[in-house]
């Protein structure tokens, strides 16, 4: 009981914060009905041995409330998610934008990444993105970089 209580608390005051795309992240963008969220065991282990605040991104956001999206989730890395960001920006580098305005609300000094395969909705030179391709998903290359982003 202790020890899950200290983890609750470390996450809840942790500034660390990732914000988590769906599609082409979790699962390839190609991927068909029973495949939907299969790299999500991936993210899920690092983050039980590393846990941060998780935020959902995806678009899948504008159609489910936050417990359905939770319930897409392994349980572990369902219990990370602290919210969703907010409607969707228009205009240049629209996910960045709907990042910025959830940590202007939330966590102005938040240090963050974005797990997400949308390159052109981030700033050509964004160090907080760390990029999937669509149709793999998160690999252990991104894991990686998450993994070191989260040790610092």
């Amino acid at each position: 009981m202790g020890k899950k209580f200290l983890t609750n608390f470390k996450i809840l005051h942790s500034n660390q914060y990732l914000f988590l795309d769906f599609d082409g992240v979790l699962h390839s963008t190609t991927s068909a009905i029973e495949d939907l969220f299969c790299k999500a065991s991936l993210l899920n282990d690092l983050l039980s041995e590393r846990p941060c605040n998780v935020v959902i991104s995806s678009s899948w956001r504008f159609n489910s409330d936050l417990n359905n999206l939770k319930s897409k989730l392994p349980l572990p890395l369902a219990k990370l998610v602290v919210g969703k960001t907010g409607p969707p920006e228009i205009g240049r580098w629209p996910r960045f934008s709907e990042i910025k305005q959830y940590l202007k609300t939330h966590r102005p000094l938040a240090d963050w990444r974005a797990l997400d395969d949308a390159f052109l909705e981030f700033p050509k030179e964004c160090p907080e993105l760390i990029l999937c391709h669509p149709k793999h998903g998160v690999t252990e290359k991104e894991i990686g970089s998450l993994e070191a982003w989260l040790k610092s």
